[in-house]
């Protein structure tokens, strides 16, 4: 089985991602690490140093030859990955999408501690944060309920029960009761 995590930037997809890979013992794919991997430069550095457009190309087409591998595993996207192009009908056709949704409040409580780390907001100010943060995240949950799985992550406090919760809702989702 495939699946594929997505949400807003700071929900905790490749932290997720790593941890439900080892329980189902299936590889990991972060797509921002194999965006990495494949320039040579930080995601900081490859907006900066060629464009949002090049970036969003070259996700697409990472993005694609993974969704194209015949195993199972599980593969973290960025958060802006689903919202281009038609990126998550592509998504859906390959392979189960849970999206983690979570609130404003505890992305921004997230974000705010890793600002100079996330292209999209490094250069926002920390008072126009939250802000900019409900207004991005309004624009992509679009694209984020079109997954085939939601988790509600703010209320949950230990990462086995997302974990858990992640994999009753595969196998419903797969007719098992």
């Amino acid at each position: 089985m495939k699946i594929i995590l997505l949400g807003y930037m700071g929900c905790g997809k490749s932290f997720l991602g790593k941890k439900l890979s080892i329980f189902l013992d299936c590889p990991f794919y972060d797509l921002d690490e194999l965006i990495v991997n494949y320039e040579k430069i930080s995601i900081n550095d490859l907006f900066l140093n060629k464009n949002e457009e090049y970036f969003r190309r070259l996700e697409r087409k990472i993005m694609i030859n993974i969704l194209n591998l015949k195993s199972s595993y599980v593969l973290s996207l960025g958060g802006g990955a689903p919202c281009y192009n038609n990126n998550i009908d592509i998504i859906n056709s390959k392979g189960v999408s849970v999206y983690l949704r979570s609130s404003t409040q505890t992305l921004f409580n997230r974000l705010i501690k890793e600002k100079d780390k996330r292209p999209l907001i490094s250069n926002i100010k920390n008072i126009d944060l939250y802000n900019f943060i409900e207004t991005n995240l309004k624009t992509r949950e679009y694209y984020y309920t079109k997954a085939s799985i939601f988790i509600d992550i703010d209320k949950i406090e230990k990462i086995s029960d997302i974990i858990d919760k992640i994999y009753k809702k595969l196998l419903k989702l797969n007719g098992v009761k």
